[in-house]
């Protein structure tokens, strides 16, 4: 000291360093600079250690990992794991830059897997009863639980309880959208969902819901209600409750979720017609079926509560007898070029014809079968398969349709073919071997020499049973792609897309 020098040690000069890198970092200019130097990140990254530097340079990792080309660098030198060692910690301005970087990080779906991997699943649930971080820690879990490979994972920590003790702790304020989106994901798992259901958990929700007609809470029990088993039969109780809400004069979004809730319990002892009459819902039904009468995520949860209720013999009567099966025919017109409208319309047609009083008015009285007939080659699986099904169950009963069915199936397995002949000879200049003015269109040409088709035209079932039959589909109808009703549980596919992963329902914006 004597001759005036001053001794700085290592971690002193690296500090600075680290200080004097942030304040350059604070001009964009001087940020673009940082990321083409790429080694920075790396070096960064690795120099975890020491906690005295380490909150200076989470700070700047954090400030830089809002630019995507960073955000890939830190996952190639085990950011995540560097940085689950650090959570929980004791020094509290570490720990909340950490979990903001953590933030950053998990809107990469890579780097939630690593997060999941490296054990912070457990660490940030512990950090949901620290209110100086139980803000941060909920939207990292939020994002995790987006993806439906971890959903069961949050039912073997602490998690669910905590949620819930929020939930009930906002009293009539309204719930935080990071608390409620994390709660609507959590509930699309079943063992999640057993676990919100226990003890008084369900009825807790649904008073509240009832009461304050919130569309996101209810939501998160349309998404408890999807489950089969114990959750499902927990519903009975508040079918009336539910059905009280289905009116012209409620909020659209919270109707929709009162009937989501009310079309997944699909319980075989449910007297629906019972709710139908005491609550007046065929004519709420019939006015929304009709084409713009309101938004179509509102007419179509209608046409699937009509699904649900048409598996009660009754019930299927009842609406028959009211007109509501031209009315969905008119909607299947409208919206012919939607396929999720498609698909359960169709599912309404395959539950309406197992009843006999309905099954006369689909087959004798509409075009539906036609419909099906032009649905049955349709680009989309599920609707195929529910057509298939359906018209398997009209054959059995009229025999017309059934000729008309096989006669379609056959031509289409037979398209390709004609279409090849018809090009080969367009290509090489030869007559038509079946004449002119659309006599390709004659069904008594489409004979096998064979005497595989009778001189009707119409094809026997057994050719499309039959495996060495020409052209021949193999089996048609229920089978493993067949719906069961005798379980009292429908197969009702949840889209016209198959089912679709959860929504995401909170978008959160990372911060700099």
């Amino acid at each position: 000291m004597g001759n005036g020098v001053v001794t700085i040690g290592v971690e002193e000069v690296m500090r600075i360093a680290l200080y004097l890198l942030l304040n350059l970092a604070e001009d964009t200019r001087n940020e673009l600079k940082m990321r083409k130097q790429r080694t920075s990140i790396h070096m960064l990254v690795k120099t975890l250690t020491g906690e005295r530097r380490l909150l200076v340079l989470c700070v700047l990792p954090q400030k830089l990992s809002i630019f995507l080309e960073n955000k890939s660098d830190m996952a190639e030198v085990d950011t995540v794991e560097r940085l689950s060692r650090l959570v929980p910690c004791e020094h509290e301005d570490l720990l909340n830059i950490t979990l903001r970087l953590l933030l950053n990080l998990s809107f990469d779906t890579g780097l939630r897997i690593k997060m999941v991997q490296v054990g912070l699943l457990p660490k940030l649930t512990s950090l949901l009863g620290d209110e100086n971080h139980k803000q941060m820690a909920m939207c990292i879990l939020y994002h995790i639980s987006v993806d439906d490979r971890f959903k069961s994972m949050f039912a073997y920590t602490d998690c669910i309880p905590q949620l819930m003790k929020m939930l009930f702790e906002h009293g009539e304020e309204r719930i935080d959208a990071e608390l409620i989106s994390f709660c609507i994901n959590l509930a699309a798992n079943k063992k999640n969902a057993q676990l919100i259901c226990e003890g008084t958990g369900l009825k807790m929700l649904m008073k509240r819901a009832l009461k304050l007609k919130d569309p996101l809470l209810m939501k998160m029990i349309r998404n408890i209600s999807q489950h089969d088993g114990p959750p499902k039969h927990l519903f009975i109780d508040y079918v009336g409750d539910l059905a009280a809400q289905i009116s012209p004069d409620e909020n659209e979004e919270y109707v929709i979720e009162c009937l989501g809730t009310l079309a997944n319990l699909t319980i075989a002892d449910l007297d629906w017609e019972l709710v139908l009459k005491e609550y007046n819902l065929v004519p709420y039904f019939k006015d929304r079926l009709k084409p713009g009468s309101a938004e179509d995520d509102l007419i179509l949860e209608v046409v699937i509560m009509i699904g649900t209720v048409s598996m009660d013999d009754s019930c299927a009567a009842m609406l028959a007898k009211s007109g509501i099966i031209p009315a969905i025919i008119e909607l299947l017109n409208a919206q012919q070029e939607d396929d999720e409208f498609v698909c359960q319309i169709v599912y309404v047609f395959y539950q309406m014809v197992f009843h006999q009083a309905t099954r006369e008015v689909i087959i004798k009285e509409t075009q539906a079968p036609a419909y099906l007939i032009d649905l049955m080659h349709d680009k989309n699986a599920e609707i195929r398969k529910v057509c298939d099904n359906t018209l398997d169950i009209i054959a059995e009963y009229d025999e017309e349709w059934g000729r008309k069915t096989q006669r379609e199936k056959f031509r289409w397995h037979n398209s390709q073919w004609l279409e090849m002949v018809e090009s080969r000879q367009m290509e090489e200049g030869e007559p038509f071997m079946y004449g002119e003015d659309g006599e390709m269109d004659r069904p008594d040409l489409f004979y096998s020499t064979d005497g595989i088709t009778p001189a009707s035209g119409a094809v026997s079932p057994d050719f499309f049973s039959d495996p060495y039959a020409q052209n021949g589909d193999g089996q048609h109808g229920g089978g493993a792609d067949g719906f069961d009703l005798t379980t009292g549980t429908s197969s009702r596919p949840a889209t016209g897309f198959g089912f679709r992963p959860d929504e995401q329902f909170y978008d959160y914006t990372s911060s700099r």
